[in-house]
């Protein structure tokens, strides 16, 4: 593995590249860092050129704070910096939000696209589960209290385990969950963020190949929105995973990560 500490605006985003071959740039969910591909990485093993980075706020990048920052941009800034012109792209959540705006954006860079449960501008407001408003009613009486512990095991019921299924998730997936959000929710606000174009009603304009994976435990409204990814791209796969929630590669969840596997060797 190398390290690099690669310039964007006011960051430096701290990336980690693997193996050889072609490249597959890995952008994480807004609940972890780079740290969470670890099980996948491991799966594929050395055959791909795996790089995966710390946005800003996450994990160790640095960053002052910038308004007009774009997610899109130091995405960009990672491939320039290791020389790279095209990679498929994997991204989960907040990190599936930045691949499809780097497919719409530069579509000349990105080679395939892989989306675990994500998110998409423009997407429909949700309209939450009792269950999971309550749960974000908690977060919310716990932050402005300052609790943030509180407001990090409460996300860990939202986002690990399922907010159906407290405590279902593997204590070691806990313990890095916790460890990865816990860095973020003390981190400084990096600025307000470049707002891209609508892309929900752009995703037929994606012209590559697309796997799209979601968890029966995810949110309703993230189920619904992977599936409308998936019907709206053309030629997109999807593959709806069982007893998992939102973050199944970091649980090492067997199907994900074959299915995953499985995509990139084609």
């Amino acid at each position: 593995m190398t390290r690099h500490s690669i310039p964007s605006g006011r960051a430096r985003l701290v990336v980690d590249a693997t193996g050889d071959g072609d490249a597959l740039l890995m952008i994480h969910a807004g609940v972890t860092d780079r740290s969470s591909w670890e099980p996948l990485i491991a799966r594929i093993g050395d055959g791909m050129r795996a790089i995966r980075y710390d946005a800003r706020g996450y994990g160790e990048t640095a960053y002052e704070t910038e308004d007009g920052w774009s997610p899109v941009t130091d995405a960009a800034a990672v491939l320039d910096g290791l020389g790279i012109d095209r990679a498929i792209v994997i991204g989960c959540s907040m990190g599936g939000r930045t691949a499809i705006d780097l497919a719409l954006a530069h579509p000349d860079r990105v080679a395939a696209l892989v989306l675990i449960a994500p998110a998409v501008g423009g997407a429909p407001a949700p309209v939450l589960d009792p269950i999971v408003a309550e749960l974000d009613r908690q977060m919310d009486e716990a932050n402005a209290a300052g609790d943030l512990e509180e407001v990090n095991r409460l996300e860990s019921i939202v986002w690990l385990d399922g907010p159906d299924r407290p405590g279902r998730a593997a204590p070691r997936a806990r313990e890095l969950f916790l460890a990865m959000n816990g860095i973020a929710l003390h981190a400084p606000d990096p600025g307000e963020q470049l707002v891209p174009d609508d892309a929900w009603k752009r995703l037929d304009e994606i012209a590559v190949p697309t796997l799209v994976l979601v968890g029966d435990l995810d949110l309703a409204h993230v189920r619904r929105n992977s599936q409308q990814v998936a019907a709206a791209v053309p030629g997109a796969e999807l593959v709806e995973l069982g007893d998992v929630a939102h973050l199944p590669h970091l649980e090492a969840h067997a199907a994900a990560l074959d299915t995953v596997a499985e995509f990139l060797g084609r």
